[in-house]
């Protein structure tokens, strides 16, 4: 297979060569295969009469995604998205991330070809625990997450693509097309060791994406609008108590755990009026959620102020991201906000092992 590596969704992320441990390595090797056997090509399910028509109305709506994707948003255009896997489990992969019990910084991991990143994938739900359980034996504060999907960076196009997965093929319509264009952005900018930006990035295009591939459906751009809503609302909490923690953390040390404890208990007091619907994420929340939603959260608002300086022209957008690609961590990002010098410290993950 070579040197094959999972940005597992939302762009999370795993290697198949290089892994910490035989058995990592094993696992990543042995589930990417199995999906890869799993696989068949798009025309077949809807040639196939035994496919349930609702599954191929959406597989034929994948495909439209999937043309708009390369011809509208400057996209890869290759073999991803063009086969689908029934996966028969509720996510494709198990990602574990940590965090001190008083800091934000992610524990990571480090991988070849994409450097380190703060999580570590599986494809078995009882490993990945397992890895957890011994994290928190450590003192580290652990999160299971369930991950949707996953982007190889464009490495499995030799073995058929990326596919359509049935633990998202049944999103929303707007839902579903994020998904597709926030992989796929994988698959053109990549910058190892640099998780938030990677991220945001892809968020990014799937916000703006999305929007695009909704201009001319009226219901469907309200239902996505009304959920982008909702999940902004929560946002705005978590980004307020990240805040809050991180004050309280750079206090004093006898203070801290009181402080933390007050924080949690007051944003899981406030989360069904502000954040409805996210009540069961504040209700386990802690360090590591914290650390891992802001990789997602913090550059998304330059990156759409890049595609508007950009003039709105997606070929002209991917290239100055790419631009920014061989620049150091610190200058990057301020380029990318527009600045002239070093910006802010930024909570990206700390080399741990």
């Amino acid at each position: 297979m070579g040197a094959l590596v999972l940005v597992l969704g939302a762009g999370l992320t795993l290697s198949l060569t290089g892994c910490s441990t035989l058995a990592h390595w094993s696992q990543a090797a042995g589930g990417h295969l199995a999906l890869v056997r799993a696989a068949r090509p798009v025309p077949d399910w809807l040639a196939d009469p035994a496919t349930p028509p609702a599954l191929a109305e959406r597989l034929r709506l994948s495909q439209q995604i999937r043309d708009f994707a390369s011809a509208q948003l400057a996209l890869p255009d290759n073999n991803s998205y063009r086969r689908y896997a029934d996966l028969g489990r509720p996510a494709v992969v198990w990602n574990v991330v940590a965090a001190p019990a008083f800091d934000l910084q992610l524990k990571t991991w480090c991988y070849p070809l994409m450097g380190c990143a703060g999580y570590q994938g599986w494809f078995d739900r009882a490993a990945a625990q397992r890895v957890a359980d011994a994290l928190q034996a450590e003192g580290w504060e652990v999160q299971v997450q369930a991950i949707p999907a996953y982007s190889t960076l464009g490495w499995s196009r030799f073995l058929g693509g990326d596919p359509l997965l049935s633990t998202f093929i049944r999103y929303p319509d707007g839902e579903l097309a994020a998904m597709m264009f926030h992989e796929l952005a994988h698959q053109r900018v990549y910058v190892a060791d640099d998780t938030g930006f990677n991220e945001a990035y892809a968020t990014a295009v799937e916000l703006l994406g999305a929007q695009a591939w909704l201009a001319d459906q009226p219901d469907a751009r309200a239902t996505f609008n009304q959920g982008r809503a909702r999940r902004e609302a929560f946002l705005t909490l978590a980004r307020e108590g990240r805040q809050r923690l991180q004050a309280a953390y750079a206090g004093a040390p006898e203070a801290r755990a009181e402080a933390k404890a007050a924080i949690l208990d007051d944003l899981r007091a406030r989360a069904p009026r502000e954040a409805p619907g996210y009540e069961a994420w504040f209700q386990r929340a802690n360090n590591a959620s914290f650390a891992i939603l802001s990789a997602y959260d913090e550059l998304v608002p330059a990156f759409q102020q890049l595609f508007e300086r950009e003039g709105r022209d997606w070929p002209r957008f991917h290239a100055a991201v790419q631009a920014l690609q061989p620049l150091p961590r610190d200058a990057r990002r301020a380029t990318l906000r527009g600045q002239g010098g070093p910006d802010e410290p930024d909570p990206a993950p700390r080399q741990t092992r």
